[in-house]
């Protein structure tokens, strides 16, 4: 009886995951790249939709060389539905989401399911360039066994995802944010709750990219890499980011809410460097919201 109750309960687990879970359906191709190998991996129904993935795979990844090469090579994994990438992902009620990193893979969710229009090139370019931005970033911080573990903080991880992928446009601007820590002085958008990152995505991946624009721009490309070849050398997040930039990640992020609070990016001040990237404009008035 125990084993026929095994049995029952694998079968019905087997009938509730979602499509992409039955191995023997999926197909993959694999491509290589200056930047790193890669490899589609899909059900036999959505087909259709894999030119355009490595099309637009294929464009992506040379806008990584900034950062460093893949280390190990990706699976992109292209779910047929929404609840098949949340299912995959292992989050819950995030309808805007449409793809997932991890160390060596992404979870994509078909782009004709996006909405009645589908994807567009250019939007599917700029969600895979922000995936593999995290994937890389991983593997020059860690190895597969330690990439979880170091305590990369979110406006970090998405800072450096949505910076390189030029998605200033798509979040509020330095302005609104201003304005938002008028209206909530206590409120830390830099360590937001899991609650804020499902109900105001905006706004934590607008401080999260400006966060990481002030960064890059004030001390440089070359200091972001010190951060990730410290934290490979084995060291986590905190003294890896103190080491390479020369101030504690408390200081900094203090530092950066309080050039957000004054308005600091309205005279230009506290930057070294111009390294804007074309088409990144933070801080910006008029920026449209997110289709």
């Amino acid at each position: 009886m125990r084993w026929l109750a095994l049995g029952l309960s694998l079968c019905l687990v087997g009938c509730a995951g979602p499509r992409w879970a039955a191995a023997e359906a999926r197909l993959s191709d694999a491509w290589a790249s200056p930047t790193g190998h890669y490899r589609i991996e899909y059900s036999p129904e959505d087909a259709s939709d894999i030119p355009r993935v490595r099309r637009a795979a294929d464009e992506a990844l040379p806008r990584l060389e900034r950062w460093g090469a893949l280390r190990e090579p990706v699976t992109i994994r292209v779910m047929p539905d929404h609840a098949s990438l949340e299912a995959a992902a292992r989050q819950r009620g995030l309808e805007w989401l449409r793809a997932w990193s991890r160390y060596d893979e992404v979870f994509l969710q078909a782009p004709s399911t996006w909405g009645a229009a589908s994807a567009s090139p250019a939007q599917l370019t700029e969600l895979l360039l922000h995936e593999l931005t995290h994937s890389v970033m991983y593997q020059l911080a860690s190895d597969r066994f330690g990439w979880s573990r170091k305590q990369i903080p979110l406006w970090f991880r998405e800072g450096m995802a949505s910076y390189t992928a030029e998605q200033a446009y798509r979040w509020v601007s330095l302005e609104e944010i201003a304005r938002y820590l008028e209206r909530h002085p206590g409120s830390d958008l830099l360590r937001a709750t899991p609650e804020m990152y499902r109900d105001e995505s905006n706004l934590v991946y607008g401080m999260a990219h400006h966060a990481f624009a002030f960064l890059s721009r004030r001390y440089g490309d070359e200091a972001v890499r010190g951060v990730l070849r410290e934290m490979r050398d084995g060291t986590e997040f905190p003294p890896a980011f103190e080491r390479a930039i020369g101030i504690s990640v408390e200081a900094f992020t203090r530092d950066f809410t309080h050039y957000v609070r004054w308005r600091g990016f309205r005279g230009g001040r506290l930057l070294l460097q111009d390294a804007r990237p074309l088409g990144d404009h933070p801080g910006a008035s008029g920026e449209p919201e997110p289709p």
